[in-house]
């Protein structure tokens, strides 16, 4: 039988939640959804399914140790670090090199730092699907969640054929993935009913994933063959350090899943959020009679469609105003509107030119 390990991607700074998201404190060590981090979260959700001992981080080096402290149950021999981010189809050719070495039946459940996910029961009923037809198939599984809204911030998945229909889950063929669509093209997509939202979990066995690779990256296959032979030696991480400077920056989705043949995806018919930026907040947290978000000392007066995020002693106080984030810590205060959120990541390029305030970041 087959053993199971989660595979979680942590490596983002979470710029569009700064400046509560830091480079000391990114977005998946932040209470966001509740009183747990979000890497507590996506790793508790699945626990029953997954034992803690088998699952592994990939995060970036400057973050290994903060993980290891923070997370009950996570040593240094769960978390794989990586010298300088190059996306996901390295990240997760890294697990995959590194758990098809410790075992070569492995399946892996690769899973986001970020995301919410209700109810995770049903969660991992849909996750043992899954896992059950990628222990015996040579398959690559996507969780695609059914769309509740014309969404243009995600991708998508189009579907095909039904592959495999039972006890209320199904599984489609792949036909093709799609970008993020303008918004006409979103709500086609919506009412059409053959799409569904790229989630980003992904399902399949270390085996099927490498082969994949070999077949569409055949440089970075070729990369991460070398790299396993220094795998448990005393030269592991300088080879790492050249595998992650010879590897080019490209997704899962684009490297692999675009090209490969026998791709599948799971109808998830559960809530699924990803928590990328501060308007997701307007999606999950309670709102006052003004249509408010307030979390910390808040006080408005006339104001509407506003988020307030104070984690100070201090005050927030908003005054006639409307469709604002308003966020303050300790060393910033962050005001922007909330058709300007997607422009934070400019404003910390500017930072990161301006030598009295770039520590900020």
């Amino acid at each position: 039988m087959s053993s199971v390990y989660g595979v979680v991607l942590a490596g983002g700074k979470g710029e569009r939640f700064w400046p509560l998201s830091t480079s000391k404190q990114p977005k998946q060590f932040l209470r966001l959804i509740s009183d747990k981090t979000m890497l507590e979260e996506t790793i508790d959700r699945v626990l029953p399914i997954i034992p803690k001992k088998n699952f592994r981080i990939v995060t970036s080096d400057s973050m290994a140790d903060l993980i290891v402290k923070s997370v009950e149950g996570i040593g240094p021999e769960h978390v794989l670090g990586e010298p300088v981010g190059r996306n996901t189809c390295l990240a997760i050719g890294l697990a995959a090199i590194h758990l098809q070495k410790e075992d070569a039946d492995s399946v892996l459940v690769v899973l986001s730092a970020d995301h919410l996910i209700r109810p995770p029961e049903r969660l991992r009923e849909l996750l043992q699907t899954g896992i059950d037809i990628a222990a015996k198939e040579d398959k690559l599984i996507t969780m695609g969640i059914v769309p509740t809204r014309p969404e243009t911030a995600y991708g998508y998945v189009r579907l095909g054929e039904m592959y495999k229909n039972g006890e209320s889950k199904s599984v489609f063929e792949v036909l093709a993935f799609t970008e993020k669509p303008r918004a006409e093209v979103a709500h086609e997509y919506y009412f059409s009913g053959g799409y569904l939202w790229n989630s980003g979990m992904f399902i399949w066995s270390a085996k099927s994933i490498l082969k994949a690779i070999k077949g569409c990256q055949p440089e970075l296959s070729e990369l991460l063959t070398e790299y396993d032979s220094f795998i448990g030696t005393k030269d592991e991480k300088k080879a790492r350090q050249k595998l992650y400077k010879e590897a080019k920056s490209i997704s899962i989705d684009v490297a692999v899943l675009e090209n490969a043949k026998n791709v599948l995806s799971i109808k998830a018919d559960i809530v699924w959020d990803d928590i990328g930026s501060w308007n997701s907040l307007d999606r999950y947290k309670e709102h006052d009679s003004d249509n408010n978000i307030a979390v910390g000392n808040t006080i408005s007066l006339g104001s509407y469609e506003t988020t307030m995020y104070n984690t100070t002693d201090g005050l927030i106080a908003c005054l006639g105003v409307s469709d604002l984030v308003v966020v303050r810590t300790n060393e910033v205060t962050l005001v922007v509107h909330k058709t300007q959120t997607d422009q934070i990541k400019k404003l910390l390029s500017m930072l990161e030119q301006d030598e009295k305030n770039k520590n900020l970041l």
